[in-house]
């Protein structure tokens, strides 16, 4: 339903594993918290501007999440394959931290990565929400994601297609069962 918003989807240097160009594995790379964001951009809309006269809190979770499910899709995992696989990676906590606000016909980019997994159950993703005008960070957030059998609702382990595409992705993961989740 955020169609009208996408302005651009790409990926810069998604899972290449090389350190940013400040030589540290980790360094931030123009203004992003981790090298090699996956971006989303988005414009505000008038709709999701608020009460305040700026773009409202659940705008932002929604932005989040159509930058998730679109990293997921680029890394061969759409929701058609979840459906399939009867898996899913669903949130089990979030949490975003929300520092300046965005206005009407703002200009975002959402960066995400995966930032941890266990290998088995659980990951872990991060976001942060940049104005394109000024590179101000406007929004951080992390998720914690767990692997459930979606006719059941239950956690079950990741199946190896989900390790095969998500692991490599996950930042400073240089093989499968990297980066501790949490």
């Amino acid at each position: 339903a955020h169609g009208a918003e996408l302005l651009a989807l790409h990926i810069v240097g998604l899972g290449d594993g090389l350190p940013g160009p400040a030589g540290a594995p980790g360094a931030p790379v123009s203004g992003w918290d981790h090298p090699h964001p996956f971006l989303h951009a988005v414009r505000v809309q008038h709709a999701h501007i608020d009460v305040l006269e700026h773009a409202n809190n659940i705008a932002y979770v929604g932005w989040c999440q159509d930058a998730a499910w679109r990293h997921s899709a680029a890394l061969g995992l759409a929701p058609d394959a979840y459906r399939a696989l009867d898996r899913a990676m669903v949130v089990r906590k979030a949490q975003y931290e929300y520092l300046l606000a965005a206005v009407a016909d703002d200009e975002l980019e959402v960066g995400t990565w995966l930032t941890g997994s266990d290998g088995r159950l659980q990951m872990r993703r991060h976001f942060q929400v940049r104005r394109g005008a000024d590179g101000a960070t406007l929004l951080r957030g992390d998720w914690d994601l767990v692997c459930i059998r979606i006719s059941t609702g239950k956690p079950v382990r990741m199946p190896p297609v989900f390790l095969d595409s998500y692991l490599p992705a996950v930042i400073g993961n240089s093989g499968a069962g990297g980066g501790a989740a949490g």
